[in-house]
Order: structure tokens, then sequence, then C-alpha cells
């Protein structure tokens, strides 16, 4: 027997095991399992009923993690439409593109978030519309529709860092076993509770939406990121796992009372979203008493690729645990070189990291040139550069288009930030390269000081960047500034470090 994968079953499955276990806390909001279903169900009645969405048509929805958010993953599947989160840090113009590039028939705001004005949209505002037009529809349980497993379930747009934002098409089959692959990789439970942290709309909340309610775990929603409520929200929930990028988890670091929290409930904190120097590893492990490692992923794979748990049978390792890190289940994950051929697992041979899974997407939104770009020769490309040690331990050392070429030399400007991020002094970090006219171009570091450190002048951090790695490597000049430049999704913006010009005297 055969029937099609999709990650309504996941919700039919907690609806049905864990009715009365509270799934869901959004504010002052506490949801069951049963609550929860039924409002998934309202919403994909609606959506059929009164707002004319017919299968396959794009719904969009713009706003933080609250629950209404958490809805649409399930909602809008069962009304046999595509989610489309948009990211709440884009500009009108910028959401317009995205509402007009997909055909969004239905645009879902919250009250927080301005209207973008996109011409031929049905908006419906989050808040007291939003909870009449589900009280308007019956509680029964919604039938599942009909399920194609390859069709596309869900549209998250890249950051457009290399260019015009495209649509990853992710479908039921890739969401669904994405989800139970990344569960059994790092033996997600029942009795977790996921603080979510990262924006649901950015690649697919790392899958924590299905597999956590599938589980029957507790979802704990954050609209925000804000380090005193993430540690409140530790605390009084007793959230098992936390998901952070690099930035989120310096602010952690810094929060002056962080020590004073009660945060024994954690078990593991995951970094991704960028390069995590070895020393953050370390201090969160340190201040935070539990486990940390590192994760690796893009929109176009569902996201995560890699994860940096410790091998059975080895001694447990910060070392191995501070690398990019292994495979999860279901992720054929490869460097390659020249000839797509694999490079040697010696920790120092650099390729390409590609990919082959039922994760990967099923193609860019109405682009099948680039789509073609992306999948060929069997793998997907990520552009990431990385090295691999003798245990299959991935290191990501750059992106294909970040390195930096400085007389016929390739620099890694990841190896330098991390070289950096040894000084005590040095709270982040981010190299890019900028044009000479000797050597083509050369590194340019700019980095944020911690404050309770004395302060190191741009020279005593290119002496130090010098102890650790070759002259060529060292950073022409260093810039220091009160903070990094950052995307919508929260990483740093190296277009907007490589157009820095110096403030006039």
């Amino acid at each position: 027997m055969e029937t099609p994968l999709t990650p309504l079953d996941l919700l039919t499955r907690a609806r049905r095991l864990f009715p009365d276990r509270v799934g869901v806390v959004s504010g002052a909001e506490r949801f069951t399992y049963r609550r929860f279903g039924e409002r998934c169900d309202r919403l994909a009645r609606a959506l059929t009923t009164d707002l004319g969405v017919r299968p396959g048509d794009r719904v969009a929805w713009l706003g933080g993690n609250t629950h209404e958010l958490l809805e649409a993953y399930f909602g809008v599947l069962l009304a046999g439409a595509v989610l489309v989160p948009l990211n709440i840090r884009l500009s009108p113009p910028e959401l317009r593109t995205i509402l007009a590039d997909c055909g969004a028939r239905v645009l879902f705001r919250h009250p927080d978030q301005g209207d973008p004005g996109a011409p031929g949209v049905t908006e419906v505002v989050l808040g007291p519309a939003h909870e009449c037009l589900l009280a308007a529809q019956p509680s029964d349980p919604c039938p599942v529709p009909e399920i194609d497993e390859r069709a596309v379930a869900e549209i998250f747009y890249t950051s457009g860092s290399t260019g015009t934002p495209k649509g990853a098409m992710l479908t039921h089959r890739n969401l669904y076993l994405h989800a139970v692959h990344s569960a059994l990789t790092n033996g997600i439970t029942g009795e977790d509770v996921i603080l979510h942290t990262i924006p649901l709309f950015h690649v697919n909340g790392w899958g924590t939406p299905h597999y956590v309610t599938g589980l029957g775990g507790v979802h704990v929603m954050l609209a925000r990121f804000d380090p005193a409520e993430v540690l409140r929200l530790i605390e009084t929930e007793r959230v098992t796992r936390l998901f952070l990028v690099p930035a989120m988890a310096t602010a952690l670091l810094a929060y002056p009372d962080l020590d004073g929290r009660d945060h024994s409930s954690l078990v593991q904190i995951s970094v991704g979203g960028a390069p995590s120097p070895r020393p953050l590893l370390a201090e969160l492990e340190r201040r935070f008493g539990c486990t940390a490692i590192c994760g690796y992923g893009m929109t176009e794979t569902s996201p995560t690729l890699t994860r940096s748990l410790d091998k059975p049978g080895l001694e447990p390792s910060l070392d191995r645990r501070a690398t990019t890190g292994l495979p999860i289940v279901g992720a054929d994950v490869r460097v390659l070189g020249h000839g797509d051929v694999e490079v040697a697992w010696d920790g120092a041979t650099a390729g390409e990291v590609c990919v082959r899974s039922n994760h990967v997407m099923s193609g860019y939104w109405n682009r099948p040139g680039e789509t073609a770009e992306a999948v060929r020769g069997g793998w997907m490309r990520t552009g990431d550069v990385a090295t691999v040690d003798p245990e299959g331990y991935l290191t990501i050392v750059d992106r294909t288009k970040d390195l930096i070429v400085s007389g016929g030399e390739n620099i890694s400007g990841v190896e330098i930030e991390k070289a950096l991020a040894e000084h005590p002094a040095v709270l982040e970090s981010s190299v890019v390269g900028t044009p000479d006219d000797r050597w083509g171009e050369v590194p340019r570091a700019f980095v944020v000081l911690r404050v309770d450190v004395p302060a190191p002048s741009a020279d005593d951090l290119r002496a130090h960047v010098r102890q650790h790695l070759a002259g060529f490597k060292v950073p022409r000049d260093v810039v220091i500034l009160a903070e990094l430049p950052r995307g919508g999704t929260g990483k740093v913006s190296k277009p907007a470090l490589r157009s820095w010009t110096p403030p006039p005297p």
C-alpha cells in the first residue's frame, strides 16, 4: 500500500492522539491540539468558502511567529492551497514584487505590518476580522483534500542576496520527509518544548512546525526576538531546545542577568544561518549548561542538511560540534571538486557542497533557467565551499561568490572571521573583499567589539590575525562598527559591507 506523503498527516496524528495536550503557547493564549486543529479547519473553510481560494492558489502570510502563522502551515494546505510566508522586514515594494511573482490570491497581514498595497490581492488583517472569519465556520473536522505528494505545498522566497528573490517550491513530499528525517537525526520527542526564535517565514522554520506537531511536542511562539523574553520563556515554559542564529546567541550571552535566570530545562542549543566560531559554542555550553551544536541548510532543501552531533562511539568533542556537521538522515551531502569528483576527507581540500535528497525543492517558481542552473548533473549546487575532515564532518569555509581572490590566491573570509573570533574583545565580525589596484582585491574586516573588554586598535586586531593566518590573508584594514548591517533574515549583509565608504572626516 502507498499513501501520499503530506505534512497534514502530522496534524492528524497530533489531534487524534494528543487532543488534550497543550501544544501551542502564544502570548497569553494556550491551545490544546484539539483546539489548534479546529482552528486549522476553520481557516481552511474560510479560505475556500469565503475567500474563493481554489486548489493550487497561493495564500501569502505577513506576520511574526504567532499561533496564526503556525495554523496557516496546516490550514492553508487543508484548503488545497500553497502557503507563501513573507519576510516581515521587507519593504512594501519588495513585498509587492513577491506577491505579483507568485500570483497570490489572498494576503493575511498582522496589524503591526504595513499594507504593501498589492493590486488584485484580497487582504485579511489578523485580529478581530480574522477571528470573525474563523468563528463563522463550522468546527467539525475539515476533510483532508486529495493530495498529490509532488504538488507544491509551500513557497519560500530566497533572501535575494544574489539578485531578485526566487520562490523555492517545496512539495508535500519534501516537507514530510524532511520533518521525519530531521526529528530522527536529532532525537526529537513529544516531550520537547521548542521556542520559536527563528522566524517561521525563514527557511520553513527549520522544519519545527511539522515535526513538533507530529510528535505532540509543545510550540512556544515568539513574535519577535528579544533576549529578556527568550530567557523568561525558557524559564516559565521549561523550554528544552533552542534554535539560534549567531547574532541571537551573542545577544543572549550579553544579557546582564543571564546567569541569574533558570535555564536548566535546556538540553540543546542549535546555531545555524552562518558559520559559528568555536568560542561562541564554548560560551553557550558554559553559560547555559547544555550541549551546543551547529546546523546548516538552505531554503531550497527544506532546509536542514547537516547537524554537528557527536558520532556514536566517539568521545564528545567541542571541536567536532563547532564544525558544519554530518549529513542528516535522508540527505546525501557531498563536497565535490573539479569534474564532480568528491574531495579528499583531509580537512584541507575544498569543494562545493552538493546534495541529492527528497528534501530538495521541485524548482524555483516560474524560473526554469535558474532551476536548471541550481540542479544539474543530479545534484543541487549550494554555492557553499567546504572541506571534509577524516571523520566525515563538513566545515563551510565560504560562499563561492564570497571568496576573495587576491593576487591569484583564494582567501576565505570565514577563515579570517574565525581568527578574529579568537580575540577576547571581538563580539562578531564579517570579512569581505575590497578592490585593490595591485592585487585585484584584498580582505577588509568589519568588527563589533565587546563593551566589557578593553578595546583593541585596528592594528592590534590585524596583528592578532597574523598570529593565526598567512600574511596575505591579514585584512588590509579593520573597520570597527557599533553593529553589523543585516538583511531581512538577520544574516549579515555582505553587499552592504562591500559598498561601505568611510564617513567624512
